[in-house]
């Protein structure tokens, strides 16, 4: 909102022109660049996957969904973490279900 020259009220003060926001580097923390996503991609092509996420990927295809959030759960520390690796190895079985493999 631009500023009046009232002395009371949501506007008061003086006008002046707003100073750009910019993001401090805490900010942009965990933000992913595209390097990082590719070398991410070509790791996860040459040494596949961990043993725990082979076997995830099997509880979640004989739809033992809860098994497999507790297993996860227990690898990685938290439900979060939990639930965002059972949702990237939903998604890797989907995939590979409709390529054919």
């Amino acid at each position: 909102m631009a500023r009046t020259n009232l002395r009371y009220g949501a506007n008061h003060g003086h006008p002046t022109t707003p100073i750009e926001k910019t993001l401090r580097p805490s900010q942009r923390k965990g933000v992913q660049s595209n390097r990082t996503k590719f070398v991410r991609s070509v790791i996860r092509e040459v040494v596949g996957f961990s043993p725990y996420e082979r076997r995830v990927m099997e509880l979640l295809r004989n739809s033992k969904d809860k098994k497999a959030r507790k297993l996860t759960k227990k690898r990685l520390g938290t439900l979060l973490r939990s639930k965002r690796k059972l949702e990237e190895l939903g998604t890797i079985i989907a995939e590979s279900r409709r390529t054919g493999h």
